[in-house]
């Protein structure tokens, strides 16, 4: 998913520069938003897991604080160690699709501008 975000907003980013792609502004955008969707609903799905891993991190912490286990350390370390890149991933989600929307947004201008 990383690989193709990135490539697509590079793609987008080269429409934008120079629109070679021999579509209308209409059709591009059209392609836009529909992408904008896909990252969108990717978007929130990670935002749950990542909110469901967040909760089991902090519920195992205060767990070992309760009642302190070896098993609970390990789980929480690895609870822990899966939230990190969880997170990293639904950071590059949120700022793709806030590019997406600027994007789009200078698009819009550019279709304006056309006519």
């Amino acid at each position: 998913m990383k690989n193709r975000i990135l490539s697509y907003m590079e793609y987008m980013d080269k429409v934008l520069e120079k629109n070679e792609t021999g579509l209308t502004y209409e059709e591009i955008m059209q392609e836009h938003l529909i992408q904008i969707q896909f990252f969108s609903h990717e978007r929130l799905v990670h935002l749950l897991v990542t909110i469901t891993f967040a909760l089991l991190a902090f519920g195992t912490f205060f767990l070992l604080i309760v009642s302190f286990s070896p098993g609970l350390i390990c789980l929480f370390i690895a609870v822990f160690i899966l939230l990190i890149p969880y997170i990293m991933h639904y950071y590059l989600l949120e700022n793709g699709v806030q590019k997406m929307y600027r994007q789009y947004d200078e698009l819009l201008k550019q279709m304006r501008n056309e006519r």
